[in-house]
């Protein structure tokens, strides 16, 4: 039975959520406070990524977050501030920080990552957004020392317990797969299971066939108050309008949590920032690869090379810090000599947030307050792995359909 249903958020969750919940026969309406142009699903390096099968939220992290909190070019920066949600947050992100959760969490995030990688070929195959970039040239962890390839060798022998195609290259072997860039590392470990693709061709894409599929694209509002009667949410104000609403979907990505708030409904939820440069000249670079170290991406994408990374976590701002856009550029230029990014592109770096759960999983759901609201944000650095599979978790949820994997794990409403 068709229903009309409200999605908050146009990013990639929300745009997928629309997408299967329009192929259901549902009456659909997106509502994103911006022209969907930019932010996080426009700017992330476009990795699908069943290989990173460890969360965020890992044992040590927080050492380093505390290590690096005064030093605002570090990979993982925590700006020091009095904020008791994000005093909160970090007591949920410590205590999911143990190797027995970590191990609980590694089969989840493989199996929804598969899911969506498979979903991402459907999507391809389907012909519904035309031609689109989405590549298997694997993904390379490079490293310049022993310690960071030691400790990568660990996590790829669970990805091939898993099942999961991985193998290590020396550096003779790494520069067979990349002859046309000069690289000073020592080796790589090679996901070949991976996948990429390039956002900003994809989700205009998407877009426009959400539109011609007959979506209701509301732009530039801002969603101002979630109307409620009992346990039902019955309705949507934003700055332009009101909408009535059957079933409800919390897309909204590091907004979710403020949202949320309206509603008397508890997600521990952080924005987690990150940046990119994109290079237009020829860099040679053909595979994508995570600098270890420094924590960055390098992806070929269509027409330019992106350079992405850091978690910046500092609170909902726009703000664009020159020492972390420079300290991308400098990690570059460290694992490939004969790469110069310019001032000029630089000067055009991009950030975008990231919803940042406690543990490191996303929130995929219904609601136990509200039996018409369904979540679907949270996903930390894999939203764009994780786009597809959320929306058609989120579609078979509304259906009461039997999902196409536990979303337990996911529970909105979960103890940390």
């Amino acid at each position: 039975m068709s229903k009309r249903i409200i999605i908050i958020g146009g990013g990639i969750a929300g745009l997928s959520s629309a997408y299967y919940l329009n192929k259901a026969g549902h009456e659909v309406t997106v509502i994103d406070k911006s022209d969907i142009t930019e932010g996080a699903s426009f700017v992330n390096a476009g990795y699908i990524t069943p290989s990173h099968i460890i969360p965020l939220a890992s044992p040590g992290m927080i050492a380093k977050g505390i290590k690096w909190m005064f030093n605002s070019a570090s990979p993982f920066y925590m700006k020091p501030r009095w904020d008791p949600d994000f005093f909160r947050w970090s007591w949920y992100f410590h205590k999911s920080s143990t190797p027995s959760k970590v191990a609980k969490a590694i089969p989840v995030i493989k199996d929804i990552n598969i899911l969506s990688r498979d979903l991402f070929e459907d999507i391809y195959a389907s012909g519904d957004l035309g031609q689109f970039q989405l590549e298997h040239k694997g993904l390379l962890m490079l490293y310049k020392t022993d310690k960071a390839g030691e400790g990568e060798m660990e996590v790829a022998k669970k990805a091939q317990f898993l099942g999961l195609e991985v193998k290590a290259l020396d550096l003779a072997a790494l520069k067979k797969l990349e002859p046309k860039v000069e690289l000073d590392v020592k080796g790589a470990i090679y996901y070949e299971c991976d996948r990429h693709t390039t956002p900003t061709e994809f989700m205009p894409k998407m877009v426009k066939y959400l539109k011609d599929a007959g979506v209701d694209m509301k732009t530039n509002e801002e969603v101002l108050e979630i109307v409620t009667v009992g346990g039902q949410i019955t309705g949507i104000r934003t700055s332009k309008e009101s909408y009535n609403a059957e079933e409800v979907v919390l897309a909204a990505g590091s907004w979710s949590g403020t949202i949320s708030k309206q509603l008397a409904v508890k997600l521990p939820l952080q924005a987690g920032k990150g940046y990119s440069i994109n290079v237009k000249k020829p860099t040679g670079i053909s595979i994508p690869a995570v600098l270890m170290e420094a924590k960055a991406a390098v992806t070929p994408m269509q027409g330019f090379t992106r350079f992405a990374g850091t978690m910046e976590f500092s609170g909902i701002n726009n703000i664009i810090r020159k020492e972390r856009v420079q300290a991308i550029a400098n990690a570059v230029k460290n694992y490939y000599p004969g790469i110069e990014i310019s001032a000029e592109d630089m000067a055009n770096a991009k950030s975008g947030l990231r919803p940042v759960s406690p543990d490191g999983l996303p929130y995929i759901g219904r609601s136990k307050v509200y039996d018409n609201l369904t979540f679907a944000t949270g996903h930390a650095m894999m939203g764009w792995s994780l786009g597809p599979a959320t929306g058609k978790l989120v579609s078979e949820i509304v259906d009461n359909k039997k999902t196409s994997m536990d979303i337990a794990p996911f529970d909105p409403d979960r103890i940390f």
